[in-house]
């Protein structure tokens, strides 16, 4: 920082000076959402002119998201059958909906931190559900997923937020269960085999350097009978807001069942035209890797 600290294990008159070379460009760095480009900003003052105001129902914002499910879909190169599905919400978001709209009965989660944490505190508050299967390690290791009976849906971080932890993604063997990832704090920076996941769902703050309160799924056939099975459920009652399938019945039509922020889309979609220009995945993760080694 460019200030000076007082060092908490020094006489009270010793100070920690950063040398000025060593500072920031820009201050407001951290490990948070992503720097936005001037490029998006500019993107977002031009684009703003005819979107912006517009409802989510006509053209201009329709072409919007098309744009984004398209350059998603190109960027992680969907096998056939995927669909690009889009909610309001963010992450945070998600795991209320894959608890309603996703799992049967019975989850499996890997634990390795503060956020992969919340989704299996999420399926345990659930009354519809039975008590997760919670396989867990201490922050700064990672945790497996592992083929088990009774089990419907696997869950796991990709890169874990509050740890920085990450784990290979491979599809879990087991029947018809769902592979479900989090991949909030990875995509967009390394690359994916999209077809080892069922749901592959993260908000946009990170790598596509957007704002948040807005969920995007990659999402399987599988996962898609999954979500339609299980909110045609007479035993289950699903908020809409909640509700998977009214998100990929919205998400087909190219909008969302209310009003997305469209500022949100806007610097989603330059971003992602940015990230196609510069190589695709792989530049991002090269991208990635080479500003990580330097760290």
């Amino acid at each position: 920082w460019p200030h000076a600290t007082r060092c908490q294990t020094g006489p009270v008159n010793d100070v920690i000076q950063i040398p000025a070379d060593l500072l920031p460009a820009d201050g407001r760095f951290g490990s948070g959402p992503s720097k936005v480009r001037p490029e998006q900003l500019d993107s977002l003052v031009a684009q703003g002119r005819s979107v912006m105001g517009t409802s989510h129902r006509q053209a201009p914002v329709l072409n919007l998201v098309a744009s984004v499910q398209e350059r998603m879909a190109q960027l992680y190169s969907l096998p056939d059958g995927y669909e690009v599905v889009l909610g309001l919400g963010g992450s945070t978001g998600f795991w209320d909906v894959a608890a309603c709209s996703l799992i049967r009965a019975r989850s499996q989660h890997a634990v390795f931190g503060e956020f992969s944490s919340k989704f299996a505190a999420v399926a345990t508050a659930a009354p519809f559900l039975t008590d997760p299967e919670v396989r867990s390690a201490e922050p700064g290791a990672v945790a497996d997923l592992a083929a088990s009976d009774g089990i419907d849906l696997y869950a796991t971080a990709h890169n874990e937020t509050s740890t920085g932890a990450m784990v290979p993604i491979r599809r879990v063997d087991s029947g018809d269960a769902l592979t479900v990832v989090d991949g909030t704090s990875a995509a967009g920076g390394t690359e994916l085999d999209v077809a080892q996941t069922d749901v592959y769902y993260f908000a946009p703050q990170k790598s596509f350097a957007s704002d948040g309160g807005l969920w995007i799924a990659l999402m399987s056939p599988a996962a898609l009978e999954r979500a339609a099975e299980v909110t045609a459920r007479t035993d289950r009652w699903v908020p809409e807001t909640l509700n998977l399938q009214t998100a990929i019945t919205n998400s087909r039509k190219h909008q969302t069942l209310n009003t997305p922020a469209l500022a949100t889309l806007i610097l989603l979609d330059e971003q992602l035209g940015w990230m196609l220009e510069l190589g695709g995945l792989a530049a991002c993760a090269a991208r990635t890797a080479d500003s990580s080694t330097r760290l």
